[in-house]
């Protein structure tokens, strides 16, 4: 099923519980905090259905037709598929709604792709697995995923020192026809545009947290399920002319609370396993899937802020000046280097095993590197091309308004050859970009993506081919000795 913009919107008007500090959300598709993100991920339902994208944005398997980012990837030609797909959804937001519908989809596709690794617990846990990514696959399900615990919470000790209950999610019933779940998980990017969050750990799990261990698909509006979001940017955002981005992407990201949650057996992959609970990302395909996606979704984000950078300088009149030139030139190098870490993640494809191939890991998490240590650098060098241009703007549109103040504006602020109006759009757009408190979120979203930087490193240490480097060592020092250096002869 492909289900369209209108269906969707319909289909998350389904008595979520959802707060924005002490108010509870009735509608998020009405509510002038998530309206506006809401019409941006319908969107993306109706773009990817539309005739000149319906051949990139499908696939087919099993006689059904289905959104192509849950394509299995089987050949080379497929990771260039769902590449494209990834592409084109990034670029109609510009990147900047991270949790975008096909995310996860690419987390359950690389899970989906070696059943047999969640039987190792508990037989038949691989069947719900791929049951689950079909249920996915037909009914085109948006999921975000909570995979992390609440900071101060990672370790149970001063909990259990305290004498108060330890608030991480967990298993604290199951009976015939499954688990019951109780605590907090992080960080629902997306989840109050989602029909179902995935339950589960990215971070290690401590022995004797076996209860944590659990790993598990959950509908946002079942019994017990709350979303409490962070402050809206769109809320506040007054016009989309003064902030057009807060105004169209705030994903909005949100704290899960589960309160006595009834989850069947038949939504449970992995159960009181501390290893599998983690490891399932890495031992399938599914985090170097996921943060491809992620890696795209970063480079039309960057096409934005390297074009934005640029209309700045030609407004300023600054674009022929050799340092300026150099910094541009230097930022559109980074844009193509990015670019090509992405490609090289799809024609050095690796095969996985059962009859498909993977995107090749060394080089997502290079990539992955790349943009979280880069991205605030970037966005440095084009504030200092935006100098104090945004604060030589007045307070709002609302000056266009008054037909003397909006004359003035027009004679006093223009230059020959771009009027007011069309600078303080620029401006506008440029500042929600680099300094807003939206663009702060990004900031700090960017640099967190997928962990703190040693957690970075960590991914390219262990996905680094050692042997093969060491050997070229061994083979240069192999190759000469002390009796053919011309000593003591």
């Amino acid at each position: 099923m492909l289900m369209t913009g209108k269906e969707y919107l319909e289909s998350i008007r389904d008595g979520r519980t959802v707060y924005i500090g002490r108010e509870r959300v009735a509608d998020v598709t009405a509510h002038p905090a998530f309206r506006h993100a809401a019409a941006s991920f319908a969107m993306i339902y109706d773009r990817k259905r539309a005739p000149e994208n319906r051949d990139v944005m499908t696939a087919e398997a099993d006689g059904e037709k289905f959104s192509s980012y849950f394509l299995m990837p089987r050949s080379r030609d497929d990771l260039l598929k769902r590449f494209e797909t990834h592409r084109r959804i990034a670029s109609w937001t510009y990147g900047l709604l991270g949790r975008s519908p096909d995310n996860f989809p690419s987390y359950a596709c690389g899970l989906a792709m070696q059943p047999s690794l969640y039987d190792s617990h508990r037989s038949g846990f691989g069947d719900h697995m791929v049951a689950y990514y079909r249920h996915m696959r037909a009914n085109d399900i948006f999921a975000a995923h909570t995979v992390t615990n609440p900071q101060g919470t990672r370790r149970p000790e001063p909990f259990d020192q305290a004498g108060i209950a330890h608030p991480t999610l967990r298993v604290v019933d199951e009976d015939d026809r499954g688990v019951t779940l109780n605590g907090l998980k992080m960080l629902g990017t997306s989840a109050v545009f989602c029909h179902e969050t995935w339950v589960g750990n990215l971070q290690p799990v401590m022995p004797g947290q076996e209860k944590t261990a659990i790993t598990c698909a959950v509908p946002l509006n079942a019994p017990g399920v709350s979303l409490w979001a962070r402050k809206p940017y769109g809320k506040y955002a007054t016009s989309e002319f003064d902030n057009p981005l807060s105004w169209r992407f705030d994903e909005s990201d949100s704290a899960v609370l589960f309160e006595n949650v009834k989850v069947p057996w038949e939504k449970v992959v992995v159960h009181d396993d501390i290893d599998l609970t983690r490891s399932i990302y890495f031992r399938t395909p599914s985090h170097a899937l996921a943060n491809h996606q992620a890696n795209v979704r970063f480079l039309e984000k960057l096409k934005l802020i390297v074009a934005v950078a640029h209309k700045i300088a030609k407004a300023n009149h600054v674009d022929t000046i050799p340092a300026v030139q150099g910094t541009l030139g230097q930022l559109a190098a980074m844009l193509a280097a990015l670019e090509g870490l992405i490609m090289g993640q799809i024609h050095a494809c690796e095969p996985f095993g059962n009859g498909y191939v993977a995107v090749n890991r060394r080089y997502v998490y290079a990539a992955l590197h790349w943009c979280t240590t880069n991205h605030a650098a970037i966005c440095d060098l084009v504030r200092e091309l935006l100098g104090g241009g945004p604060f030589q703007m007045p307070a709002d549109a609302t000056v266009f308004e008054d037909e003397k103040l909006a004359g003035l504006f027009e004679t006093y602020w223009s230059t020959p050859d771009q009027t007011a109006r069309e600078r303080m759009k620029l401006f506008r757009l440029g500042w929600d970009l680099l300094g807003s408190e939206f663009a702060g979120r990004h900031m700090q979203y960017e640099k967190f993506y997928a962990g703190p930087g040693f957690v970075m490193n960590a991914y390219s240490y262990l996905n680094c081919p050692w042997d093969e480097l060491e050997s070229w060592v061994d083979d240069l020092l192999a190759s000469y000795d002390v009796l053919s250096s011309g000593h003591g002869a």
